[in-house]
Formats: C-alpha cells, structure tokens, sequence
C-alpha cells in the first residue's frame, strides 16, 4: 500500500466510526424505547461537546440540557443563537433521510461547540475544574471536551423525569459513552456530581474509591452542612465494550451548577484535588 493511500486511511477510520457511532445514536431517537421518555426527538444526538478526537480529557454530566435546543420560552434557538441541528435546520422530515452530510454537519457543530454560542452558564464554572488537568473546553491546543451518559436532550431535567424514564434511557444508551471512549484520545474523566458517580458506576459495573474531603463541605445553617467526597478509579472496559486503553476516573459528589451553596473556594479545591490526582497517576 502508497503511504499517501495509508495515511488517508489513518485518517478516515476514525471519521467513519463517528458516522457510524452517531447513525446508531440516531436510529434509537426513532426506537419504541425512547417514545414516553420526553427526549426532544427533533433535536439530534449530541455524541460530544467540542472536538473528541482531539481531548484527553472529558467531563460528564447525565444528559444534554433542553436550552441546548430551545430558548427560555421553550422556542427552538435559531440563527447564530442554535448550538446544534435539528431536523428543521438540516432540512428533513425524519431522522431516516439522513445520509454523510448531515452526519458531517452535525459532528462539526460538536466539534465547534465552544467557538460559537456555548451554554457558558453551565460550562465556565466546569471549566474551571477542567483547569486542573491544564486543558480547557475554549482553548483547542489543550484539548478537553464534555460528554453525556445519555446523549439526547429531553424537554426536563434529568431530576425532573421519572423513574421509569430514567430507566428507560439508560437502557437505550448505555453504550454510547463507551462507543465513543473506544476510538478517542481521552485518558482522565472527570464525573460533575454524585448521580453522574453513581450512574456512571452502575454502567462500568465498578465501584470508585471514595474518600471524604473535609475542605469541600458545602454550609447549610442552620441544616447540617454537606459534605464533599471525592471519587477515583481506573477503567478498561464499559458496558462490556473493550476501551482499548486506560482511562483515570475522577469524580466528586457536588453537581457544581445546581448544589446549592457550592463557593468559588469549594471550587477551585476540587480543582487542586484534581490536578494533584493527575500528577500522581501520570509519575
């Protein structure tokens, strides 16, 4: 084989097992098991939150947020507004027309995200625990990225739907997070908040080490104060599927966009836990 004709190859495979990874994500918007889950199913799947195939680090977090998709009033966002495609913006009556371009477009608004219109409320203060590992979501030469367990948006938030829905999803998308560590760079993830940690563990089918962090207590005078815990590991597999490498797992139990309470110090604590941890497993 001509080095050039090796090289392109290099090159396409993994682009053709993104296309591949994101149809699958895509046929299972139009499965029975994800019809009564409140998933925004003219929105498409969002596989990642930058550019994967060029990070080594990722946070998680359960679900992409409706405001992904919609405005304030419940509006689809439009125009510079939009984050990501929907059926409307890629000019289709159903996910089965999609062919590669629309599979290109909608790879492209993730690898992009957060040079366009990012949902800065929620990924400024994650980024700043993301600073730990000297990456960034903003900066693409220290490549971080986000992904979801669940890579589809629903209509409200994660807390917000039932048990059974919950289940439902997770039944339905499982794998994904493992589909798309398999092929990628990445080798630290980060866990945003205890459900993440205790989902994340019942797909590894693993159990982190916890340890309390006394420094990371979040005050609720005149309740007793929360405490903070952080969460280690390492993993070589998910959902049965085989990462082809290993994977540090850090975590901690407050979600930092909606724990009440969580100060710029408890923060930037989480941050140095974070870096020293890297420090330690990288000697």
């Amino acid at each position: 084989m001509r080095p050039a004709t090796e090289r392109r190859l290099q090159f396409a495979r993994p682009v053709y097992r993104m296309h591949t990874t994101l149809t699958t994500l895509i046929d299972r918007l139009d499965s029975p098991a994800v019809s009564g889950t409140d998933v925004i199913r003219w929105g498409c799947p969002v596989p990642s939150f930058g550019d994967l195939s060029k990070s080594r680090v990722a946070t998680v977090g359960l679900n992409p947020s409706n405001r992904e998709f919609v405005d304030g009033r419940g509006e689809e966002l439009q125009g510079t507004f939009r984050r990501f495609h929907t059926l409307k913006s890629l000019g289709l009556r159903s996910w089965s027309d999609v062919d590669a371009r629309h599979l290109h477009s909608i790879l492209e608004t993730c690898r992009t995200y957060f040079f366009g219109n990012p949902y800065d409320t929620w990924f400024k203060r994650l980024d700043e625990v993301v600073s730990g590992t000297r990456a960034s979501f903003y900066d693409a030469s220290f490549g971080a990225c986000h992904l979801d367990l669940i890579p589809y948006a629903t209509a409200r938030k994660w807390t917000e739907l039932t048990a059974r829905q919950r289940s439902a999803l997770v039944a339905v998308a499982a794998d994904s997070l493992a589909l798309l560590l398999r092929e990628s760079p990445i080798r630290i993830l980060i866990l945003n908040g205890k459900s993440v940690v205790d989902q994340f563990q019942e797909i590894a089918a693993i159990r982190l080490e916890r340890q309390e962090m006394p420094g990371w207590s979040l005050h609720r005078h005149p309740k007793p104060n929360i405490t903070g815990f952080a969460y280690m590991g390492v993993v070589h597999t998910l959902s049965g599927i085989s990462l082809h490498h290993e994977i540090l797992v850090l975590g901690y139990n407050h979600n930092l966009q909606s724990s009440f309470g969580v100060t710029t110090k408890v923060v930037r604590a989480i941050r140095d836990w974070i870096s020293g941890a890297v420090k330690e497993a990288t000697k």
